[in-house]
């Protein structure tokens, strides 16, 4: 028996929505009295140089939430240049393994030495370049890319950790749900309560509709998984703590790899038969018809990949952007309908987190139902 919790509902749809506004002013609150000289402070210090006007300072906020950390940084003091967080361990593999904590980096101001070698974070890409003792970073002049060494980084990053975070939790929750339902008889308890319900959506409407009652719980473990881990990293990425897992592209590929690999090394002959040599068509066209069958094999996670990235990552760009437009107005008119704005966009971005793991996980799961399914023709007698 599941207790409705609409009021509830509500309740945390409000705290949740009202995070990233939250987030966005403590961290921009002082804006207003920042110095407006950029040009000649940033010649200085090279490419690293913090922005100082509010402009500058907005893009630099938007930019650093979109993009991976080395650290985890929850706020920062705009009078005293004090940040409040945590450092995460640096893994690079340059002449060998090189670990120390991101502090060193002094969250891209200093030069970090690991046994030698010196290694500098480029605020443009947030990527760790290998420099010399003066932390510095040569630029092409055609294509403005580093030229610097990039060695390969293995690194605890913000992303990792929110990846990690949410595994253990949906490991947590999901335990406690599998328990309960030994302890009660088959009926969830507790938090189990709350998520049962999307666990019997998945199975009911997702899964046996796409894949067929006689498959498909050979993928439910999957679907479940990709699904609450989907929905978990764009809830995250909702709050103050400026995490952008599901609108990191490298994330998004690697989930539709995963899906495309499930679905390639699952199939039947059934499956293969209709890309490369089509029952029921005439043999010329069947030549025709073959490449371009077996290119949307590959279109298919591609599309998976893009429309999940695209569509978190324009989200946060237009939260954060509309946010700061309250510490460019500097007036309560502009300020207010920038806040009511952010508000209701909060309350949709919370829609869109959903809808994104639920449209990932039905597309998975079309996937595999078209991978399995049972075709019976009269070969060659269909035309």
């Amino acid at each position: 028996m599941v207790i409705s919790n609409k009021p509830l509902r509500l309740i945390l749809v409000a705290l949740v929505a009202c995070l990233p506004v939250i987030g966005f002013a403590n961290s921009e609150k002082d804006a207003a009295h920042t110095q407006t000289e950029v040009a000649h402070e940033a010649t200085a210090e090279g490419h690293n140089a913090e922005p100082t006007d509010v402009k500058s300072k907005i893009k630099g906020f938007v930019k650093h939430h979109v993009l991976d950390s080395h650290d985890f940084t929850l706020t920062q003091d705009d009078e005293t240049g004090k940040y409040y967080g945590f450092p995460l361990p640096v893994i690079i593999w340059d002449n060998g393994l090189q670990i120390f904590s991101s502090s060193k980096f002094n969250h891209g101001h200093a030069v970090a030495e690991s046994n030698g070698n010196y290694y500098m974070i480029n605020h443009h890409d947030g990527k760790i370049y290998k420099t010399d003792a003066a932390g510095t970073i040569t630029e092409d002049e055609k294509t403005g890319h580093p030229t610097n060494v990039r060695p390969l980084d293995f690194s605890i990053t913000k992303t990792v950790l929110s990846i990690f975070i949410a595994a253990l939790l949906m490991f947590w929750l999901f335990t406690s749900l599998a328990k309960s339902y030994a302890k009660n008889g088959g009926i969830a308890s507790g938090v189990g309560r709350i998520f049962e319900p999307l666990v019997v959506f998945i199975r009911d409407e997702v899964a046996i509709p796409n894949i067929g009652e006689k498959h498909y719980k050979r993928y439910m473990s999957y679907l479940l998984t990709i699904f609450f881990f989907v929905l978990f990293l764009n809830i995250f990425g909702l709050t103050p703590l400026g995490i952008n897992a599901t609108g990191n592209l490298t994330i998004t590929f690697s989930l539709a790899i995963i899906t495309f690999l499930i679905t390639n090394l699952t199939a039947n002959k059934n499956y293969w038969g209709h890309i490369f040599w089509m029952p029921g068509v005439p043999k010329p066209m069947r030549i025709i018809l073959a490449p371009i069958e077996l290119l949307g094999v590959f279109i298919k996670p591609f599309s998976l990949m893009i429309r999940l990235y695209a569509n978190i990552f324009a989200g946060h760009i237009v939260l954060m952007s509309i946010i700061g437009l309250m510490f460019i107005f500097k007036s309560w008119i502009g300020s207010s309908l920038s806040f009511g704005l952010s508000f209701a966009l909060s309350i949709l971005e919370i829609l869109v987190a959903f809808l994104q793991a639920y449209i990932f996980t039905m597309l998975s799961a079309l996937y595999f139902g078209s991978a399995v399914e049972e075709h019976h023709h009269e070969e060659e007698g269909h035309h």
